[in-house]
């Protein structure tokens, strides 16, 4: 398969060097066309790392601001000539490629008919599985979530969104929607469901993306052959960034299910938030503050 690698950059010069190395032997087995680095206003030498890539066909596209990931993405793909191409891969600058894994996703999309997204298995530095696979938004997932927290819901069942068995990582087979930090998407699927929705400025854009292409026919492969580690963000840490997180949350709810199931839905987030708020989660204090304020959320539309 013909293939173009879009990589999102703000400021990651610390980790991009380590994604870049690894993009040679990590594509074995796939023709690699383009790498894209969109990067969202960095002020540190992102782009000038980019541009010393020598080995790689690496070209820049600079946003001139810090537009939001998807509006990168959307800028990457834009840039490139789609009509020759047979796949993109939406990257993290804090991925790191193993030798082939590339290919394997490539493979995995190749050998079914409607799969439109193959995702690989993610893993730590220390080279640990990092749960990525997700279930449907739901209602009860909700409750369970806000009543005994994410992770022990997933261990219960289907009843967590997050899926956490280790069990279910050894084997392919299709999920409903993964973590967006390394997504190879057919060129047919970006033809047929559009650009990813730019008003998801951080967080839920992937799960807003990959339920719209389920909505199209299209299905999510997961592909354990393939291996990326990926370092992670800050969400569970930073206040701000899981406010951010919590409030997309909310808002893509509302957007797919209605006002009804959203505002069920919504109280619930605003219920588990505030019985860990009272505990002194600082992240938990800032979620709260953010989707108890109007303004952030799509219903009633502004």
């Amino acid at each position: 398969m013909k293939i173009a690698i879009v990589i999102v950059t703000y400021n990651s010069a610390e980790v991009l060097e380590g994604c870049l190395e690894s993009l040679s032997r990590g594509s074995q087995g796939t023709r690699l066309s383009h790498v894209v680095v969109a990067d969202n206003a960095s002020a540190d030498n992102s782009c000038a790392m980019a541009t010393s890539a020598r080995e790689l066909p690496v070209q820049v596209v600079q946003m001139g601001r810090n537009a939001g990931y998807a509006a990168a993405v959307n800028a990457g793909v834009d840039s490139l000539p789609i009509e020759d191409l047979d796949a993109v891969l939406v990257l993290n600058p804090d991925c790191r490629l193993h030798p082939g894994s590339l290919g394997y996703l490539a493979k995995a999309m190749d050998l079914g008919e409607r799969r439109g997204i193959t995702v690989p298995r993610l893993v730590n530095p220390d080279q640990s599985l990092q749960p990525s696979l997700r279930r449907d938004p739901a209602i009860h997932r909700q409750l369970a979530e806000s009543v005994i927290g994410g992770t022990r819901a997933g261990r219960i069942g289907s009843l967590g969104e997050l899926i956490t068995d280790p069990r279910h990582y050894d084997q392919p087979g299709p999920a409903v929607w993964a973590t967006g930090a390394a997504m190879l998407i057919s060129t047919s699927v970006i033809k047929e469901i559009g650009s990813w929705d730019e008003s998801f400025f951080l967080y839920s854009e992937e799960t807003e993306y990959a339920l719209r292409a389920r909505d199209h026919g299209w299905s999510l492969w997961y592909e354990p052959q393939a291996v990326f580690e990926h370092i992670g963000g800050e969400s569970d840490t930073n206040p701000a960034l899981y406010a951010l997180l919590m409030v997309n949350r909310v808002r893509l709810f509302y957007r797919r299910r209605g006002r009804i199931a959203g505002v069920i839905h919504h109280g619930l987030i605003i219920a588990g938030e505030s019985v860990r708020a009272l505990t002194g989660r600082r992240t938990a204090r800032a979620a709260l503050k953010a989707v108890l304020r109007p303004s952030k959320l799509p219903w009633p539309p502004r």
